[in-house]
């Protein structure tokens, strides 16, 4: 027994030693734990914050392209770019005001707009960057540069959107006169949309016109 309670005795001035020599650093430790805790906290809550705020001026944004307010959604898709270029919410908006460019025919702004979205966009998310591509390439062969359009579309990931990808694909080597690689285009563009799809009889027209054009021009 009074080995023991020596043993006890000894372990015990021990640790007081060891407080002793180390009790600043497990203070400071501490201190440097709560302050990163409290940290991190903040940021999250400030994160929540802005993504909130990002929602709700994107659902502003909507509501004013919807109700013809253009130049008001316009303003606020600006804020938007400056204040949360971040959020996905901001790649969504230059979107939407690049559907409004082209709705209005102002096809150099709309490019420029949804190169914006497309550099943008969270490349751990493919989906979201893949649909800005496929995007910006619509309005680059709409603006009559084919070969732009199929670069663009080429940086796309293959398992996605594949069937787009492939009928726009498709036009933009017809109008750069490359028939045979326009139908294994629209032909994959097919295969991937499936029978049922309401796309399928337009693009197995596309189709029929070029093998038509071909038998016309034999």
């Amino acid at each position: 027994m009074a080995f023991d309670a020596y043993d006890d005795y000894e372990q015990g001035e021990r640790l007081q030693e060891w407080l002793r020599q180390n009790g600043i650093s497990i203070a400071v430790g501490i201190a440097l734990g709560l302050v990163l805790i409290f940290g991190y906290k903040q940021w999250r809550a400030h994160q929540e914050e802005n993504r909130v705020a990002a929602a709700a001026q994107f659902g502003a944004i909507k509501s004013a392209y919807a109700s013809g307010k253009n130049s008001e959604a316009d303003a606020l898709v600006g804020v938007m770019l400056d204040k949360h270029a971040d959020s996905p919410y901001a790649v969504f908006a230059a979107s939407a005001r690049a559907a409004s460019e082209v709705k209005e025919g102002k096809l150099a702004e709309a490019r420029k707009s949804l190169q914006w979205a497309q550099s943008h966009a969270d490349s751990e998310h493919g989906a979201m960057k893949a649909l800005m591509t496929l995007r910006l390439a619509r309005v680059e062969l709409a603006q009559g540069k084919a070969d732009d359009a199929l670069a663009a579309l080429d940086t796309m990931p293959k398992d996605q959107y594949t069937a787009l990808r492939g009928e726009l694909r498709g036009d933009a080597l017809v109008k750069l006169g490359r028939t045979s690689e326009a139908r294994q285009a629209y032909q994959a563009a097919l295969d991937a949309y499936g029978k049922d799809a309401p796309q399928y009889p337009s693009v197995r027209m596309k189709l029929d016109n070029l093998a038509t054009a071909g038998k016309q021009g034999a």
